[in-house]
């Protein structure tokens, strides 16, 4: 508002200027009346933001006024941007009317100065000149509005593609925080329960010879080495870019290294393969050897003395079934269900069907996970 109360003032300095120099139509009024219009239209310039609609009006009684009596050049130049600022800031219905209406208002006054002149010529002059006093500024205030119609309409939509990346960017970060929780869980959790249990063994038994507690010793150093060794690959896969390398993919045929780690524990592991053992994807490969060593490892910590492992293949699918007692051993080790929900996670994610809970007074863990093949 100051500003266009500046512009206004300016306005009229300059309107009186063009007055001074003869800039009117000599007709009946002298000079000083055209200072009434002016004023008038110089009122509509200093609220043509706040008041779009009274500027329009200012404008509308100034150049009745100033017609009237000349018309003058300086009054006609402001109506002009009495007219814009009502079109532009005004209500947006307003813009169509006012083309409509200085339209008309433009081929009224051509043929009526055709008409009362006699004079194709003097009907263009008033045509042209009444189109650009009237006509002009209201298209350039409609085109100004469409192009920043059309930049807020721009900045919405990137906005929002802003927004939808952002919020793509946290997903992909919560899905690869929770992938990294999942094989740290399972890398670390199968190594550190046997160290825990052996250790807990040997500190609980007293008549335990030299030769087998270094025996144990030897396992919870081995465990240990593994469980690093793990770790190292984990981290040098989150410190490189591209896919998992093949040289510490893992793998389901790789499962009775888990039943041999499981054995040395002291879980009595029994394992089976049915069907034909053949190379998996890797998602699935991954998926199936997690998912028997937190069973195992779940056996180990609250099973019994034994566990059976079956390894189906099929056509199009290899089931992984993990049954085991329920014991009294290993119940107070910690645990927080982390080892049921990774085992799940992993399963969906690469489309399979996963199950577990008690079965035959026991727990039972059943996977399915589909191949993927192409025939």
């Amino acid at each position: 508002m100051r500003r266009d109360a500046l512009w206004a003032v300016a306005c009229f300095v300059v309107g009186l200027l063009l007055l001074a120099a003869g800039a009117y139509q000599h007709r009946w009024a002298a000079a000083p009346l055209f200072a009434g219009p002016l004023a008038i239209s110089c009122a509509g310039v200093a609220v043509r933001r706040s008041r779009p609609l009274l500027a329009l009006g200012l404008g509308g009684v100034a150049f009745v006024g100033d017609f009237a009596m000349g018309p003058s050049l300086g009054t006609l130049l402001i109506v002009t941007d009495n007219l814009y600022s009502g079109v532009r800031y005004g209500p947006r219905e307003l813009g169509r009317w006012m083309l409509g209406i200085t339209s008309v208002i433009a081929v009224v006054a051509g043929v009526v100065a055709g008409v009362l002149f006699r004079q194709w010529a003097a009907a263009t002059v008033f045509l042209v000149q009444t189109g650009l006093v009237g006509v002009t500024p209201v298209l350039t205030a409609m085109i100004i509005r469409q192009l920043e119609d059309q930049a807020a309409s721009e900045r919405a939509r990137a906005e929002q593609v802003a927004r939808l990346a952002e919020l793509d960017r946290a997903a992909a970060v919560q899905a690869e925080r929770a992938r990294m929780a999942r094989e740290l869980h399972d890398m670390i959790a199968n190594h550190f329960s046997a160290i825990a249990i052996q250790s807990t063994a040997v500190l609980s038994r007293r008549d335990l010879d030299a030769q087998t507690v270094r025996k144990v010793l030897e396992s919870i150093r081995e465990n240990s080495v593994e469980g690093m060794d793990e770790m190292r690959a984990m981290i040098g896969l989150l410190r490189q870019d591209g896919e998992e390398p093949e040289a510490i993919r893992r793998r389901v045929a790789e499962a009775e290294e888990l039943a041999e780690r499981a054995r040395e524990a002291g879980l009595d592991v029994r394992m089976r393969v049915d069907g034909d053992a053949r190379e998996l994807p890797a998602p699935v490969d991954l998926a199936g050897y997690r998912i028997v060593q937190e069973s195992l490892t779940n056996a180990l910590k609250h099973g019994g003395k034994a566990a059976d492992v079956v390894i189906g293949y099929l056509p199009g699918l290899v089931t992984l079934t993990v049954d085991n007692p329920v014991g009294e051993a290993g119940r107070g080790l910690p645990g927080a269900g982390a080892g049921i929900i990774g085992m799940r996670e992993r399963t969906n994610l690469v489309g399979g069907v996963f199950e577990a809970g008690p079965h035959d007074d026991g727990w039972r863990v059943r996977a399915e996970l589909p191949t993927l093949e192409s025939t």
